[in-house]
């Protein structure tokens, strides 16, 4: 006689490797997110234009020439610019990674893979529409005189590793909880709102300095999204403007680039802990 079959429930317990391992499946979810976002539009892919392109002008208009910002800085609009593709960036990996259990609750009900592939299939979503915004970004700074040092270059990958950590550790965080407490997405709602007020953005590292002073500027140094879009800064704007007229916070690349890494890798290790004890009740749930 043969011997039963055993059911075996598969491990939910594989975790981030797993993603990584199953690169073609993560590969079609990607295609699947950008196939879904942009069915039915007319311009397509070129929202990944319109939509900063807007930002841009509004913040360029209300804070540079209407508060006079950009009369007290060289290339104002390349610090604004720099400084706006990071935050968008955060902003999309963040808000669509917790969002993205609840929903493809239907896929998760119905068959089973490592469910971190969703968060992660939203960062690589938004570095996809992170792209055109680059290119832009390099040509709107090779007409201004952009002449970059190989620290410079450096910069950018260094930049978009924090923000993708970032935005994968925190949506598996809230991407778990809102499976269970739809409140959740408020709470993302407003991470993404002050995100782009607590970096360097749309003003300048000085003005924090000279008006916290070094304790609590030190504490403003420990957010990774502002070490990403100083990072930034460093790569786009600095090496626009006339030598030894602008500057980057000290220590950006010795002290306080490691830190952000260190911080945003606990993140994501927080977040793959907490996710990895809560998906065993997503499908219940959802």
């Amino acid at each position: 006689m043969a011997a039963p079959t055993v059911v075996r429930r598969p491990s939910p317990g594989t975790g981030l490797p797993a993603v990584f391992r199953q690169r073609y499946l993560l590969k079609l979810l990607v295609d699947k997110e950008l196939q879904i976002r942009y069915r039915g539009t007319i311009l397509g892919l070129l929202w990944s234009y319109v939509k900063p392109g807007i930002q841009f002008v509004v913040f360029y208009v209300a804070l540079g020439i209407f508060l006079g910002l950009e009369r007290g800085m060289e290339n104002y609009a390349v610090y604004l610019f720099s400084g706006i593709i990071l935050i968008n960036f955060f902003s999309e990996s963040f808000g669509n990674a917790a969002r993205s259990i609840v929903a493809n609750a239907s896929l998760i009900k119905k068959i089973y893979l490592p469910r971190q592939m969703f968060p992660v299939a939203s960062v690589w979503v938004a570095g996809v529409h992170l792209l055109p915004q680059l290119v832009v970004m390099l040509v709107a700074c090779l007409i201004v005189g952009w002449s970059p040092t190989w620290i410079s270059l450096l910069a950018v990958p260094a930049a978009l590793l924090i923000v993708g950590l970032l935005g994968a550790g925190l949506g598996m965080v809230f991407g778990a909880a809102n499976v269970f407490f739809r409140d959740a997405e408020n709470f993302v709602d407003l991470i993404v709102m002050v995100s782009t007020w607590s970096a360097p953005v749309l003003y300048a590292w000085t003005m924090v300095r000279d008006v916290l002073g070094p304790v609590w500027f030190a504490g403003f140094m420990l957010n990774p999204l502002t070490v990403a879009v100083e990072l930034s800064h460093a790569a786009f704007w600095l090496p626009t403007t006339s030598p030894g007229a602008h500057a980057v916070p000290p220590n950006l690349f010795s002290l306080w680039t490691p830190a952000a890494l260190v911080v945003v890798a606990v993140i994501m290790f927080l977040g793959d802990l907490t996710f990895r004890r809560l998906e065993g009740r997503f499908a219940q749930e959802l």
